[in-house]
């Protein structure tokens, strides 16, 4: 379960990174016929949000252990 957790984080986190790419070729186009940079940045926080609502949920279940206090 915590892999398959891990290996979809993973996957949410190159989403991101694709889709900012995609955002920063489409500021840079500046074409009115294409998809606006806003919806490449808007599909970034979704993923964001849905990667942090995932690591919450582990953390909640305690399928996933946070770093111990360092004092």
């Amino acid at each position: 379960m915590v892999v398959t957790a891990k290996i979809i984080l993973v996957l949410l986190m190159l989403f991101m990174v694709f889709n900012l790419m995609r955002a920063l070729l489409a500021m840079l186009r500046d074409d009115p016929n294409k998809p606006s940079m806003t919806r490449y940045l808007g599909r970034r926080v979704g993923a964001s949000a849905l990667a942090i609502l995932i690591i919450l949920l582990l953390l909640a279940t305690g399928l996933l252990d946070p770093n111990p206090r360092p004092y």
